[in-house]
């Protein structure tokens, strides 16, 4: 054997089911981007290399994984002011007052990632943003991704002057005189204000996702499963492709949009993009919605939510969802179904449990079907998920970020008491077996994975200690986190005989930390860092100097 390079490093947790107690591997050689040899430090040096990379007492895992995020999608969705820090209405309008300021003149104020708990019991009316604006065109993305508040002046220029109809469970939202109050629910309604605004050139798009997927790989990510594919996605990917020596800093796994309204042409073309893609990306599956959220009250509840709403489901004749889940189940193309609510959970069992017999997983089909989201789910529902072969995909801080313990947000307000409780069950979802990825929603929520692997054990925000956690009960272990963003996330997209673990015939895809992340306390993991990734055994990034000869080995 002759690798290319050796990584050593104190502690190497392999995640490859090694029995508990063995001595972990402190070396790790690549060839041709491959992992050929794990062992210790004295194995290390009887493998020749050209180039050794001592990271000290530091400890390499598996690369990160993100499960759920939108790159493309969030370049837009983060435009203008970041309004997540506005902790009530005051805060929100000194913010936009701000942003007009600095907006040039005749251009759209915009704002993105804002909690409707700033609200407070009133519902969002474009009343509360006009005079901050001082009359422009404004659109407020709220964190859900989901809504938007738009101006008087944004309504106007889109000629959205009631009502409208639409194939998706969207609505422009209207007063009792039929009048839109400039809230905005579900992607389509957005898009008739979005579409009138100044786009950014692609030159510009190109340069932000640059940037980002940067700051993705410095954050300690080597891939994520993106759950978008708009207009313009594929080609941004290529162009970034085409203009690096060594590709994309992390790998990414496509899957587009099949929405309602759609039928088999449309279905047919999904299914055609399959397998396009790049050295480090590809299109690799398709995400469908059977749900909205319950912030905006578009969740697909078995109960009403507090105020009447979440009872409808997003595709109106969710036959027409079965179907298109028969059709890409049919043809062993992976599905990701987003589900928040109670019965948008059951109805996606219900479709997946009444495929034809073979439809579903086999070597001959071997597609990959996951429901994204869950966030509240009740016991029965857990018996029947994990009898099912669906994979759960969940973010930890969308609990940890956008409810409180004491159920006074406006998620657990919605939903009362009993189903705030059956919120995010990670630990009963792992208890029954079912395999778990874990993952950031980015631009929903941060995309930086230390603190997301410290809230699914701590059930509170990292760096909080006065915070009450919630729903204590279903904390992961530290190892069940871990797992959730590199053994089950590669189970997630299909790929555990290729990755997700530090195993000799699989790609050399790793991070490196400063702390044990399976040993340091959350706290101290969320604020640690990440000191290097690899992809193909190629650092990404790195905050340590260039590795050392062989020679200098013991």
């Amino acid at each position: 054997m002759n690798p290319d390079v050796i990584i050593l490093a104190g502690t190497v947790h392999t995640m490859d089911g090694r029995p508990p107690g063995s001595p972990a591997p402190q070396a790790v050689a690549i060839r041709d981007g491959v992992i050929a040899a794990v062992g210790s430090r004295a194995d290390a040096a009887g493998w020749p290399a050209a180039e050794v990379i001592d990271f000290g007492d530091a400890v390499l895992t598996p690369g990160l994984v993100d499960c759920h995020i939108h790159p493309v999608f969030g370049l837009e969705l983060t435009r203008g002011c970041d309004l997540s820090g506005a902790a009530d209405l005051a805060a929100l309008r000194a913010l936009l007052r701000a942003e007009a300021a600095a907006t040039a003149p005749g251009e759209w104020v915009r704002g993105w990632g804002l909690d409707p708990n700033v609200f407070g019991s009133a519902a969002a009316h474009r009343g509360q943003i006009d005079d901050a604006v001082s009359g422009r065109p404004c659109l407020i993305r709220l964190f859900d991704g989901h809504s938007a508040l738009a101006s008087s002046r944004a309504l106007d220029i889109a000629g959205v002057t009631g009502p409208r109809s639409f194939d998706q469970a969207a609505e422009v939202v209207c007063d009792g005189s039929g009048r839109p109050t400039g809230l905005l629910l579900e992607a389509a309604a957005v898009e008739l204000v979005a579409r009138v605004m100044p786009a950014e050139s692609f030159a510009e798009r190109k340069a932000r996702l640059a940037e980002l997927l940067t700051q993705f790989s410095r954050s300690g990510l080597t891939g994520a499963h993106v759950m978008d594919c708009n207009d313009d996605s594929l080609e941004l990917y290529r162009a970034l492709e085409e203009e690096t020596d060594g590709g994309l800093p992390l790998r990414l796994r496509i899957s587009p949009w099949c929405m309602p309204g759609t039928g088999e042409p449309d279905w047919r073309g999904l299914a055609e993009q399959i397998g396009v893609g790049g050295r480090r990306w590809e299109v690799d599956g398709v995400k469908l919605f059977v749900d909205g959220t319950v912030d905006n009250g578009t969740a697909w509840l078995f109960e009403p939510d507090a105020y009447g709403e979440s009872v409808a489901p997003f595709w109106p004749r969710p036959e027409e969802y079965a179907a298109a889940v028969r059709y890409f189940a049919g043809r062993g193309i992976p599905t990701a179904t987003h589900a928040i609510g109670d019965a948008g959970v059951a109805a996606v069992l219900d479709a997946f449990e009444s495929l034809p017999p073979g439809t579903g997983a086999t070597p001959a089909l071997p597609g990959v079907h996951r429901i994204e989201h869950l966030e509240t789910v009740p016991d029965e529902l857990i018996g029947r998920f994990s009898r099912s072969g669906l994979i759960a995909s969940m973010q930890p801080t969308h609990c940890t970020h956008y409810s409180r313990a004491d159920h006074s947000d406006n998620w657990s307000i919605r939903l009362g008491t009993d189903r705030a409780n059956n919120a995010w069950r990670c630990a009963d979802l792992r208890a029954a077996g079912t395999i778990l990825g874990l993952g950031s929603d980015w631009p929903i929520a941060p995309f930086e994975p230390l603190p997301i692997l410290a809230d699914a054990q701590l059930r509170r925000r990292s760096g909080r200690p006065g915070e009450q956690p919630i729903v204590p009960g279903q904390a992961l272990t530290a190892r069940q986190a871990l797992e959730g963003y590199t053994s089950h996330a590669a189970r997630a997209a299909g790929e555990w005989q290729v990755a997700g673990s530090v195993t000799v015939g699989k790609r050399a895809d790793f991070t490196v930390f400063d702390v044990d992340p399976l040993a340091a306390a959350p706290d101290d993991l969320a604020a640690a860092r990440v000191l290097a990734t690899f992809v193909d055994g190629q650092a990404q990034h790195s905050s340590v100097g260039t590795g050392r000869q062989l020679s200098s080995l013991p």
